[in-house]
């Protein structure tokens, strides 16, 4: 999730948009950023409706555990209970395998993550402790997203046509506040644009994780001078260079530091050249 100008979650597709939501308070705030609660959350808006039981096996969790947090996620309105007992597809799996859950005398609660669009306050406005819950927040969220990233990079079989489906861009601009906002607005708008029911959607399309992340560069005049990474300088051990590029591949990291258009990542395709 992001900050201001906002964090979009088109957790489920539905054909109508709904408005935009500030999440201000700071009861609510601290009930997302339990880590175990974004694991859940993001794991039912993945693979759609679950019980706590199901939930538990998927995570490593006991059942207790994540009846608790689903009723923590439900209290502020993130999850709710529902009738449907068929999940959506996993990511990356045959709509046609997934399988209706079978009526049963006792009766399970399911639920669903409840899709909209969340918006935090911006950083100006947040309070300190909001600052913090805040910070611990992002970083969970912001970690796990990377970590899934480059484990699904790294795992994709290369005769998959879905391992080039790694785009992501690195670039510059140079925006006012209210033209940031309005490019933010833009973005949301292109996501929104692409979604659709799930009777139109295409039965080899897979769901695919968006994230966007933009930040003021540093001013030269009031940072602290950039400490590049080991093994970025002149003088780096060549033989540990060469290490790096056995376990990652070439650096198809693009830039296009020029004009901040960015371009796309071709997935594995360098692995294979």
């Amino acid at each position: 999730m992001s900050q201001e100008p906002g964090t979009h979650e088109p957790q489920e597709t539905e054909p109508a948009h709904a408005a935009a939501v500030e999440l201000g308070d700071l009861a609510a705030l601290k009930a997302l950023a339990q880590p175990r609660r974004q694991r859940m959350l993001e794991h039912l808006a993945l693979h759609g409706p679950a019980t706590s039981a199901t939930l538990a096996r998927a995570l490593g969790l006991n059942t207790g555990s994540t009846s608790y947090h689903l009723r923590e996620l439900a209290r502020y309105g993130f999850v709710e209970e529902t009738d449907a007992a068929d999940t959506s597809p996993a990511l990356g799996e045959d709509p046609s395998s997934v399988r209706r859950a079978e009526p049963s005398a006792h009766r399970e609660r399911w639920w669903r993550a409840v899709p909209g669009d969340r918006r935090f306050p911006p950083r100006s406005r947040q309070s300190p402790e909001m600052r913090l819950v805040m910070d611990e927040l992002n970083h969970h969220a912001y970690a796990a997203d990377l970590d899934l990233f480059e484990r699904l990079q790294r795992n994709a079989p290369e005769d998959d046509p879905w391992a080039d489906a790694f785009p992501y861009s690195r670039g510059t601009i140079r925006l006012t506040l209210p033209e940031l906002r309005d490019f933010f607005e833009e973005y949301i708008a292109l996501l929104n644009r692409y979604k659709r029911s799930e009777a139109e959607t295409p039965p080899d399309a897979r769901t695919l994780l968006t994230r966007f992340l933009a930040f003021p560069a540093p001013s030269p005049a009031s940072s602290p001078a950039f400490d590049p990474p080991p093994g970025d300088g002149a003088d780096a051990d060549a033989g540990e260079d060469d290490a790096r590029d056995d376990d990652t591949g070439d650096d198809d990291t693009c830039d296009d530091e020029s004009d901040g258009r960015g371009c796309g990542h071709p997935g594995r395709e360098a692995d294979r050249s």
